[in-house]
């Protein structure tokens, strides 16, 4: 679990420790302020299961309280509302036994206590009739850093991602860890087991894990001894053989890397979150094999290829549920997204005449349709899934055969199968994706569109579609068209300013013949007459109406190569913000950090896409085309940027980028891309690009020459992943294709090997990955 990163640029010694209390004491920690509602001392407090932490200025206080006795009481409690007078006098005489233990830092000096990651709700407190110990408005926090608790360092505590607490002394370059000295007071015993700390009290025996701190030595994570020192009820640490000229670090998390456990070829398209922390993966499957869960919607294989999907628990040890979902065809997820009650909408294409249809069928279909349908919470059931679309090819941009060229706007393996579904407050349901489907009519099989929308017809070879379905996922609200007379794409959309914004690729002069341009960015295609582009294509950026009837202004974003936009998001004030590749030379504007000629970019830009507010590329230096072909866009609450993606063997026939010089940090998972440059990539830009808050690659270790073993590089097949907006990635990956070249997944997770067979297509597996960041507060 990292905790601060950078701030100490020669040398950083973390030292962290994590909380096993009895009876998961300290689940889902906050810390919320003391506003006058406890005593003085208390600066912050975390209650939670059978306890209570707090928070003073020079130490903290654990006070349990027994469970059992707990339990009884609820049980009485229980008795007592019904009536029984015998369960009301055993309340009154019971007692609930209790103990606290404190910990004070010996010698310390006053620090500067910084609270992080704020919480939207906040506490009240109105007990008892003493009006001084009533507070409101006191804020929750998800940690509380103390600056300079000794000369050079700090104390950070927080929860990990298994709820329990931790805290990391952080100790900067000339500062003596000697200095760190731990009394404690009220436990019956200290004693060293197993390396861990435990202190035995009254109740039973609360740990804490062994410290742990490591350099980064020739790019290598080296991990250091360090252990605890008991002398009487004082605790120290001792750290051997670290190099005071090297920084010591702790990294993000990696919460989990699971495979999906289906012994059938299981491709990875697209993956999102659950309020919870839950994992939603969703892949296509090729026959049975599949681990369909009992209870699941279907349990049994049904046609060409099937949709997969399957939820783990934020942990990644359990599967929830699993499902097949599909009809005698084929059929493809391409997005994921839950609602508030924890039903999943998913958005796809499927060619299949008999896919699940609950509700209507919008528009004469053929070929393949473009599929939105709702499962419900338990995955049980569908509650709404309708199929959209005209005689041609509707879902698919150019073309469905994964053919490895470069096609107008098909520039990445995969990018057939690109769009999202996004829902909206009141859980309407919105999809970004495209069209081939022409005609005068619905009879005629033309691509169906609503009375009023923006644009009822099919312009040229390929069509931009936005849809807005209602909650139940049964009913058309809006169906628009957006294009010229080439091939045009909306890959994705967000909601803001009570507006939809669009965006995606056009390879059309008269993208914007209809939409207002006065004054935005740039209002014509850059691409177009440029004599060595034989696929010209930009970015566009569309802002819709909310009812699909009007389009109020649009953008071009691009150079005069090929430029495509991948991700769009808004921020707290109305900016937009957008991601994407460029094949040309995009121009840094208003950026602190970038790297020169880079092939990916972000662009901030006014409400009103009159102007760019700032502009950056990232990626490998002096780069002839895009690394990798994006999956995951974010901005969070403070602004700063995240953004995932792949690059290596799969693109290889397309434009051939590969992660090879991306930039990473001292604390990457993975600090150096395998021999191919086939790997996922991860970054993250602190607010206006500022500076690198974070660089990663992950996956295996694909090699590359004559005498290789067969492998495919990490890739996806198509399809979105999602950042939560704490900035965790819940990342979907065709993983470890043809088995040649071990990766496991983590120790402990729902399945940790590729299990797949590979019958038809080469024994893929979907992996499942949740990386949490940690910057979302930052």
């Amino acid at each position: 679990m990292k905790s601060i990163k950078q701030y100490f640029p020669f040398f950083i010694c973390l030292l962290v420790t994590t909380f096993f209390v009895t009876e998961n004491l300290f689940s889902q920690i906050q810390f919320v302020e003391n506003k006058g509602q406890w005593d003085a001392e208390v600066k912050f407090k975390s209650g939670a299961g059978s306890g209570s932490f707090y928070l003073t200025e020079k130490g903290f206080t654990v006070a349990q309280y027994n469970p059992i006795d707990l339990e009884n009481i609820k049980i009485m409690q229980h008795e007592a509302s019904s009536g029984h007078e015998a369960a009301k006098r055993k309340i009154e005489n019971s007692k609930i036994r209790s103990h606290a233990y404190t910990v004070q830092f010996l010698n310390a000096q006053t620090p500067q206590i910084l609270p992080d990651k704020p919480l939207p709700s906040v506490n009240n407190y109105f007990i008892g009739n003493d009006k001084s110990k009533w507070a409101s408005n006191c804020q929750i926090y998800m940690g509380v850093t103390y600056k300079n608790i000794y000369p050079g360092i700090d104390i950070r505590y927080y929860s990990d991602g298994d709820g329990n607490l931790k805290y990391d002394f952080i100790v900067s370059p000339g500062a003596k860890i000697d200095d760190i000295a731990m009394r404690y007071n009220g436990a019956k015993n200290l004693s060293i087991k197993n390396r861990e700390l435990n202190i035995t009290t009254p109740l039973g025996v609360n740990k804490e894990l062994k410290p742990y701190t490591y350099q980064l030595i020739d790019n290598q994570k080296q991990e250091l001894e360090c252990r605890y020192v008991i002398k009487g009820d004082v605790v120290k640490f001792k750290v051997k053989n670290y190099s005071p000229d090297k920084t010591l670090i702790i990294d993000p998390t990696e919460v989990f890397f699971s495979y999906s456990g289906s012994t059938a070829d299981n491709w990875g398209f697209t993956a999102t979150y659950g309020a919870d922390g839950s994992f939603y993966g969703g892949g296509i499957v090729w026959d049975s094999g599949f681990p369909a869960s009992p209870g699941g919607y279907d349990k049994s294989f049904n046609g060409d290829f099937d949709i997969s999907i399957i939820k783990l628990s934020p942990d990644g040890r359990n599967r929830i549920y699993a499902t097949y979902i599909g009809g005698s065809g084929g059929d493809q997820p391409h997005s994921l997204i839950v609602d508030n009650q924890g039903n999943l909408v998913l958005a796809g294409r499927s060619n299949s005449a008999d896919y699940p249809v609950k509700g209507s069928t919008f528009g004469k279909g053929g070929g393949f349709d473009i599929v939105v349908t709702k499962l419900n919470a338990s995955g049980s059931d569908i509650i709404g899934s309708m199929k959209i679309g005209g005689t041609g090819a509707d879902g698919v941009n150019i073309s469905d055969d994964h053919s490895n060229k470069l096609q107008s706007l098909k520039r990445n393996y995969g990018d057939d199968a690109r769009s999202e579904v996004l829902l909206d407050g009141a859980g309407n349901i919105y999809v970004a994706s495209c069209t081939s489907s022409g005609g005068n009519s619905i009879d005629d099989g033309a691509f169906p569109t609503t009375p009023g929308a923006f644009q009822t017809k099919l312009q040229g070879k390929q069509d931009a579609v936005v849809l807005k379905l209602n909650p139940d996922c049964n009913t058309i609200l809006f169906s628009t068209l957006l294009g010229g007379k080439e091939d045009d794409a909306a890959y994705v959309l967000t909601l803001g300013n009570n507006n939809l914004y669009v965006a995606g690729g056009t390879a059309s002069s008269d993208f914007f013949k209809n939409i207002p341009t006065s004054g935005v960015v740039r209002s014509s295609n850059a691409d177009l007459g440029s004599a060595d582009n034989q696929d010209p294509c930009d970015g566009f950026i569309v802002e819709l109406n909310n009812t699909g009837t009007t389009a109020i202004r649009g953008t071009y974003i691009g150079t005069e190569k090929a430029d495509q936009l991948y991700g769009i998001e808004t921020d707290k004030f109305g900016f937009i913000y957008v991601m994407g590749t460029s094949e040309g030379n995009m121009q840094v504007i208003n950026a602190a950090y970038s790297n020169a000629n880079a092939k990916q970019f972000v662009t901030k830009l006014e409400p009103d896409l009159t102007k760019v507010i700032y502009q950056t590329v990232f990626g490998s230096v002096n780069s002839i085309v895009p690394n990798i072909s994006p999956t995951a866009f974010l901005v969070d609450r403070c602004e700063n940027i995240y953004v995932s993606g792949w690059g290596g063997k799969s693109n290889s026939s397309f434009h051939g980028g590969n992660t090879k010089g991306m930039p990473v940090t001292p604390d990457a998972i993975k600090s150096q891309t395998d021999a191919s440059g086939s790997d996922f990539y991860f970054i993250v830009l602190k607010k206006n690009a500022d500076q690198l808050l974070y660089g990663t690659f992950f996956g295996q270790q694909d090699p590359i020459g004559q005498t290789e073993p067969i492998t495919f590089g990490d890739h996806v097949d198509g399809g979105t992943s999602r950042f939560d907006r704490n900035g965790i990635i819940y990342q979907a990956i065709c993983a470890n294709c043809f088995k040649s070249v071990p990766f496991p997944g983590t120790p402990g997770a729902w399945s940790t090997t590729n299990q797949s067979i590979g019958k038809n297509n080469g024994a893929c597996n979907l992996g499942m990955l949740k990386i949490e960041m940690d910057y979302a507060g930052v």
